[in-house]
């Protein structure tokens, strides 16, 4: 059986909370929605936010699946071997995919290529420039900047990523990704 990182547990832990989050947030609309068979008193005001409160977009579980389905499809097609990763907005993973035969190394690169992607909101292709004028950005922990990652935006902010690892070159790992980003809008 594989152990599973902390990280890893957590994030499985809150995917399965948003979907129920989901489905009770779709079931209360649903029954709003729905006319009473008899009438019923009116339903209280809404009452204002709490002060301190901020609202943020994420990608659901089935668009990471959908996101990553696409960039392994795209992969595949060319005759490459790779591990998909989709993160959300706080570099936690929400879906990855270990192509059959990918690998060791790339199932962790591409969470960590995706995570960089989303913590800088840029392709890792573009982060390696950065590089040059501060090489520590390499220090923190969890990054790796070597191109094969596309950021999600919405609204003009991340809000996830999707990372490719185990192609021969990182040109590839990413256009594999910027499929997978590409897959979202159709």
């Amino acid at each position: 059986m594989k152990n599973f990182t902390a990280k890893t547990r957590i994030a499985t832990v809150v995917g399965g909370l948003a979907v129920i989050g989901a489905a009770t947030t779709g079931a209360l609309a649903a029954n709003a929605a729905t006319p009473a068979a008899s009438a019923a008193p009116a339903a209280a005001p809404a009452q204002a936010a709490p002060k301190g409160l901020v609202q943020t977009t994420h990608l659901s579980i089935a668009a990471a699946q959908k996101a990553a389905q696409a960039a392994l499809a795209a992969a595949e097609k060319a005759g490459q071997h790779v591990s998909v990763a989709v993160v959300d907005r706080d570099g936690n993973t929400i879906v990855t995919l270990r192509g059959d035969g990918a690998g060791p190394q790339s199932y962790s690169s591409a969470e960590e290529k995706a995570f960089t992607a989303v913590s800088w909101n840029a392709k890792t292709s573009e982060l390696t420039g950065r590089l040059q004028q501060a090489p520590t950005l390499k220090d923190i922990k969890g990054t790796l900047f070597l191109a094969g990652a596309v950021p999600v935006d919405a609204n003009n902010a991340p809000i996830a990523a999707v990372g490719v690892a185990g192609a021969p070159s990182g040109a590839q790992d990413e256009s594999f990704a910027q499929a997978g980003v590409d897959a979202l809008g159709k």
